[in-house]
């Protein structure tokens, strides 16, 4: 390729005609050159650019890399996704298992982490991507920027500006790329997070009720405690009922099931939070509390489990876990956020989405 280039040249030089076929060949050689060319030159910049960098831009960069690389241990595909609306955009990852049929439509579990979190340590810490391989689902990650708050959390609070709802559209929308994108079934979507979270989680099922199939609140607040960021720390301490807005008849027609699950030594979110949450779903569809009871697995911490039921619909449930914190329960132990010896979170939240899904 060298040699026909070489000779096509000099012809011009010569004022001999080049054949077009040697022509075709000259030109693919001098791109293939170019191209060549320009690679070498990027690394070298590359190259460069790095060692110039400052510490602080190449800790930057380190994590940005990190947030790209799949979770380990995890076989499907970790994708990166981008959503944009009125409150500017959002990242997204999504987990899709391997060896999804043609015309296969798997369930949706959005996953909101919480503060100090991102998409992949939530997915880390709590596992779910294992789960999902194992039963078959797919997982949404939204991601929240640290421009639109500096420690990571959701503005689930702040609704007198419309934030929130701005974010819950921003979700909303998510959920139809990947709907759309990676055909998930749309009948079968549900929503679950942790602290901010799962406050987030909650405003979106009250918001779009028809949209999901359940809701799981780890260790957040319920929507209408809080209306800005001064009122949401009164909100987390337990001092400010929840204020839904919804009649009896319209919460029990259109409001998803709800699980909470919550620490009874939670000293950052009340346990108040919780017990308030399930209350408000059982007095907008008149469920009633039935007798709770104790469970234990091995070591793991205790737990009290109280339904709300309607006949025999369970319209909620609480989890109270004893010993624990504000963390994830049964989460991985290397990981922050997580209390390890607590009864699997995971395994909860999925076991009764899963119910939800099946009664469609």
């Amino acid at each position: 390729m060298r040699g026909a280039h070489h000779d096509a040249v000099s012809k011009v030089a010569t004022s001999q005609p080049a054949s077009p076929s040697e022509w075709a060949m000259a030109k693919r050689s001098s791109s293939l050159t170019w191209a060549r060319t320009w690679q070498r030159s990027f690394a070298a910049i590359t190259r460069q650019s790095v060692k110039a960098a400052t510490p602080v831009a190449k800790r930057a960069l380190r994590a940005e890399v990190r947030k790209l690389t799949p979770p380990p241990g995890d076989g499907g595909a970790w994708i990166a996704g981008l959503a944009m609306g009125s409150v500017g955009a959002r990242r997204y990852r999504l987990y899709r298992p391997a060896g999804i049929g043609f015309g296969e439509r798997l369930a949706l579990l959005v996953m909101l982490h919480g503060c100090g979190q991102d998409a992949k340590a939530f997915a880390q810490c709590t596992r779910m991507n294992r789960i999902a391989d194992r039963e078959r689902f797919m997982v949404l990650y939204p991601e929240q920027d640290r421009m639109a708050n500096p420690q990571g959390c959701w503005n689930w609070f702040d609704t007198r500006s419309g934030r929130a709802y701005g974010e819950a559209e921003l979700v909303m929308k998510m959920v139809d790329q990947v709907c759309l994108l990676y055909h998930a079934d749309r009948g079968r979507v549900a929503a679950a997070g942790l602290s901010a979270g799962a406050s987030m989680a909650a405003l979106l099922a009250t918001r779009y009720p028809a949209r999901f199939k359940a809701v799981v609140m780890h260790s957040g607040v319920p929507p209408g405690a809080a209306h800005s960021p001064l009122s949401a720390v009164g909100a987390m301490r337990g001092y400010r009922p929840a204020k839904v807005g919804l009649s009896p008849a319209q919460a029990l027609n259109s409001w998803p099931p709800l699980m909470v699950i919550h620490g009874v030594l939670d000293n950052v979110v009340s346990l108040n939070n919780g017990k308030a949450a399930v209350q408000a779903w059982a007095n907008g569809s008149g469920a009633t509390a039935k007798a709770s009871r104790a469970v234990q697995r091995g070591k793991r911490y205790p737990a009290r489990i109280t339904d709300y039921k309607l006949g025999s619909s369970t319209l909620a449930t609480l989890v109270e876990i004893d010993s624990l914190g504000h963390a994830w329960s049964g989460g991985a132990a290397s990981h922050s956020h997580t209390d390890g010896s607590g009864p699997d979170a995971s395994r909860m939240l999925w076991a009764f989405v899963a119910k939800q899904f099946a009664l469609t």
